[in-house]
């Protein structure tokens, strides 16, 4: 990949550069052309400089931070972040550079009459890792568990995606039977149609998560209708202003508060306030609209003449 990006780079076919994550080589090889050749740089973090994530994971992050990845940062021409949340996290690091705030989108799919049943269920799907907090969410479940008898719990998705991760689908399922859970389904990842259709079906998605950049199932969720109950880990403030959900501190209780009044809410209410969602995601999250801003940043890095776009902080 390094050879590649240096042969083209010589040879004047890439006018910019956009990379994606960090800690691994890949994200620094685009840095090092970069500076060898003078190509402008976007670097999307992709939630790896928030607190959370740097206080976590392989013991290598450290020297790695010094050695390698702080000064292929400084190489980046303008960052790309999908909140607000996520630009003070790049300040944090002490990185001044422009920081083009431009949120992660969707493809808003048609929407088909939600499943009526007498049975209701809160839904958790994405990917099973100590960060997504589903074990908070787990005890929350035993406080609510009685008071609602016709609702169920389903947690879908995998481990097997991640070494950090390895061995967490298990310990889930042994503090479910460690609290008594009851109604609980640990299910299979889910994909395309029937992940969608999964979505749709819930009464009240979830995300307990520690930390996220942007949380893409929960904009999936808000666009299948339905009201969803996210941390402040995740940058989702419109939640509330948009009528579309709750945005919670971390915690038992305050998971077990939200649940049990969306939980009691009339099915009227849950689904006015999954409508707010999805009108919400058509709005200000179909891919179109999100591409055009990134194609603006780019074509004002290329020419500085231009105007700079009014997503993009220099401050």
């Amino acid at each position: 990949m390094a050879k590649w990006l240096r042969e083209r780079a010589a040879s004047g076919r890439i006018d910019i550069l956009h990379n994606h994550g960090m800690w691994q080589m890949n994200s620094l090889y685009p840095a090092w052309t970069a500076r060898s050749f003078g190509v402008p740089l976007v670097h999307s973090p992709r939630g790896a400089l928030s607190q959370w994530a740097l206080r976590h994971g392989s013991l290598l992050k450290k020297p790695f931070w010094h050695l390698l990845q702080r000064p292929a940062l400084e190489e980046t021409t303008c960052f790309h972040a999908t909140a607000d949340s996520e630009y003070e996290d790049i300040r944090r690091a002490g990185l001044s550079q422009p920081v083009a705030i431009i949120p992660n989108g969707i493809d808003v799919p048609e929407m088909s009459a939600k499943r009526r049943s007498a049975d209701r269920s809160v839904l958790f799907l994405g990917r099973l890792h100590p960060k997504k907090g589903i074990d908070v969410l787990l005890q929350a479940w035993q406080s609510v568990q009685q008071e609602h008898p016709a609702w169920n719990l389903r947690v879908v998705g995998t481990d097997a995606d991640s070494r950090a991760a390895t061995g967490y689908l298990e310990f889930l399922k042994a503090l479910s039977s460690e609290l008594g859970l009851l109604r609980v389904e640990f299910v299979e990842p889910l994909y395309g149609a029937a992940k969608m259709s999964a979505y749709r079906d819930a009464n009240v998605f979830v995300l307990p998560s520690h930390s996220e950049n942007f949380g893409v199932t929960v904009a999936e969720s808000l666009s299948m209708c339905t009201p969803t109950i996210v941390t402040k880990g995740a940058p989702w403030s419109g939640l509330v202003t948009e009528g579309a959900g709750w945005w919670i501190e971390h915690g038992v209780q305050p998971l077990v508060d939200s649940l049990r009044e969306a939980m009691a809410m009339p099915d009227e209410t849950r689904r006015q306030m999954g409508e707010h969602g999805r009108s919400w995601m058509q709005r200000d999250f179909a891919w179109p609209a999100l591409g055009e801003k990134l194609a603006q940043t780019y074509s004002w890095l290329l020419d500085r003449e231009r105007p700079k776009p009014d997503f993009v902080r220099l401050d």
